[in-house]
């Protein structure tokens, strides 16, 4: 039973590219400048590259960009959320056919799960159980 499509509106986002809109989502905005300074700590990019997935976040529709003096200041265009539920969806159909259930038996078997965090996923099937 495949899932619902992606929205027009949601850009695919690579993983590289994922990682430029974390800082985005986290901070808000930010100039290309701060962006790369926050990466400098966290990956081995050169800024060259960080600024070239500006461009393409930019050109795909995910952030929104103004010069600001002699910078370009970056924000979302698109809510974490929405691309979170965008790709779960997407993985789901591609490796699980659309379906939830083995999915998530898959990663109950082969992970170790804290008492809280079953209690979490009962929760949370007992609450989606109502719809």
């Amino acid at each position: 039973m495949p899932g619902k499509p992606k929205p027009a509106s949601l850009p695919s986002i690579t993983d590289a590219e994922w990682t430029v809109m974390r800082v985005l989502w986290e901070r808000g905005a930010a100039t290309t400048n701060e962006v790369v300074q926050t990466l400098a700590g966290v990956t081995d990019w050169k800024p060259k590259t960080i600024h070239t997935l500006l461009r393409r976040l930019a050109d795909k529709g995910a952030l929104g960009h103004e010069k600001n003096g002699r910078e370009f200041v970056f924000r979302p265009l698109v809510a974490e959320r929405d691309c979170q539920l965008a790709q779960s969806r997407s993985f789901l159909d591609r490796v699980f056919g659309g379906e939830v259930a083995p999915m998530v038996a898959a990663f109950v078997e082969q992970e170790s799960l804290t008492p809280d965090e079953i209690a979490e996923l009962k929760r949370i099937l007992a609450k989606g159980d109502r719809r």
